[in-house]
């Protein structure tokens, strides 16, 4: 389920992305492995306390609205390092929740560590910066079940998910996901890539390995 954007309030999110050449063109590995044509660099926003602030607003806004109907349920928030760390840090001074992060070891796997603790049965949001493919936030969510969570929703800067050719939609979440901002950008397994078949040099932005 995708909780509806508001269109004036996306548009402040995109300016400031785009204040803070954030939004990126050009031919990129993605850290799924995938290419695109587009790349969010969300540090550079993220760089910035204000804008950050204000790009988040809108989603705490919506997420406090629902809290206070009593549709929706919240303990906690949660970020997977590295990207969503600030991104939830500052989400969850919005929210007046706990905020923490899940890490990867030296194998790559994703992990709970640095003492954090979840109660059985703690509801918790996860906040990306940028959500592609999905995989760092399903990781998350795995481990975060793992010591007894339950995922109350997703939340993020930019929802950037190639829509699927079968519906014509992003590809479904299990959970309510909130996004400040929804850009379509296309992306291509490494065999099929558009980019490298016309010779452009792709650029590796992102901080995670890939295979």
């Amino acid at each position: 389920m995708i909780e509806p954007i508001q269109k004036n309030a996306e548009t402040r999110v995109l300016e400031l992305m785009r204040e803070s050449d954030a939004m990126l063109e050009g031919h990129f590995l993605l850290s799924s492995g995938r290419h695109s044509d587009k790349y969010f660099q969300c540090a550079k926003l993220i760089q910035y306390p204000k804008r950050t602030a204000e790009a988040l607003a809108p989603l705490a806004d919506r997420i406090k609205a629902e809290i206070k109907a009593e549709k929706y349920t919240v303990n906690a928030v949660v970020g997977p390092a590295m990207g969503g760390i600030i991104a939830a840090w500052e989400l969850g001074r919005q929210l007046g929740f706990r905020s923490f992060f899940t890490e990867r070891n030296e194998e790559g796997e994703m992990t709970l560590r640095r003492g954090f603790e979840i109660k059985q049965g703690e509801r918790i949001l996860i906040v990306e910066d940028v959500i592609t493919t999905g995989k760092s936030f399903g990781e998350c969510a795995a481990v975060l079940e793992h010591f007894g969570a339950e995922i109350a929703g997703i939340a993020c800067l930019v929802d950037r998910r190639a829509m699927e050719p079968q519906t014509g939609l992003p590809p479904v979440i299990p959970w309510p996901l909130y996004a400040a901002c929804r850009v379509e950008a296309k992306t291509w397994d490494a065999e099929s890539c558009e980019l490298c078949r016309q010779g452009i040099p792709a650029v590796k932005p992102g901080s995670r390995k890939t295979n």
